[in-house]
């Protein structure tokens, strides 16, 4: 029987995704909230003493932050589960794959590749940078112990551009918004290139990222991987509004020896 995936059903605690390396989560709220609360405010004032062009500026400005934020938070907390379940669900996995999650963070992909594979190795591996709230190998495992899948998820620690796996290793191997990470173009290549790697002959590979997607593709091409396409996945995944899209890059090793 094949398990489809329900992306209302997630019961771990996955954070939310964006760099608190330096303001903490909390403080970026009550920013956030402070310059609501002043636009707004201003707004009422524009309002008050008959500033009408001024009293528009600031209420379009409060809007379109409030929007931003809405599409922001829609995204990290319901859309990429509902956009990640539906790419899961169409690769109809047989359940005995061993899966590879580049940049795993608190497993909100890994552990939906879990419950697709009740034969299976699902591998998530991590540097555990604070790209998200709590992000540690720890809430992983506890998110594992709490989606009911803890009992065949490995976590690994270790850099996605130098891969601790043999070669031809992983059926599938997936990735949400990592390579963008890596500060240089040279960095992310490698993580391509790592990834083609340990992937199957057959294997699928399937990466979403915010910029660099083109080069991704044509590095796949490059490398000699076969049905490699690039599409927007659309306002589920809006980081905020159209202008910030997520992009997937999907492909298929072929049986016949990668060449550089």
């Amino acid at each position: 029987m094949t398990t489809t995936l329900d992306p209302r059903r997630r019961r771990g605690d996955y954070g939310i995704d964006g760099d608190f390396s330096v303001i903490p989560a909390r403080w970026q709220a009550v920013i956030i909230a402070a310059i609501v609360a002043t636009l707004i405010a201003l707004t009422v004032r524009n309002i008050a003493t008959g500033a009408f062009i001024g009293a528009v500026v600031t209420g379009l400005l409060t809007l379109g932050l409030v929007l931003f934020v809405g599409s922001y938070l829609y995204t990290t907390r319901v859309g990429k589960f509902e956009v990640w379940a539906r790419i899961l669900n169409d690769f109809r996995l047989r359940g005995d794959e061993q899966v590879l999650d580049l940049g795993c963070g608190r497993g909100a992909l890994l552990l939906m590749a879990a419950e697709l594979l009740p034969r299976g190795r699902p591998v998530g591996i991590d540097l555990w940078h604070a790209d998200q709230t709590g992000n540690s190998p720890d809430a992983t495992r506890r998110n594992a112990e709490r989606e009911g899948v803890a009992d065949r998820v490995e976590v690994e620690t270790g850099d996605i551009t130098q891969l601790p796996f043999a070669d031809n290793t992983f059926d599938l191997i997936i990735s949400n918004l990592v390579l963008h990470n890596i500060p240089s173009a040279a960095g992310r290549r490698a993580a391509i290139d790592e990834a083609v790697r340990v992937l199957s002959p057959g294997g699928r590979l399937a990466i979403a990222d915010l910029w660099a997607t083109n080069r991704h593709r044509a590095r796949l091409h490059e490398l000699g991987l076969t049905d490699v396409r690039r599409r927007n996945l659309g306002w589920r995944m809006w980081w905020g509004g159209p202008w910030f899209p997520t992009r997937l890059v999907t492909a298929t090793k072929s049986a016949m020896p990668v060449t550089n």
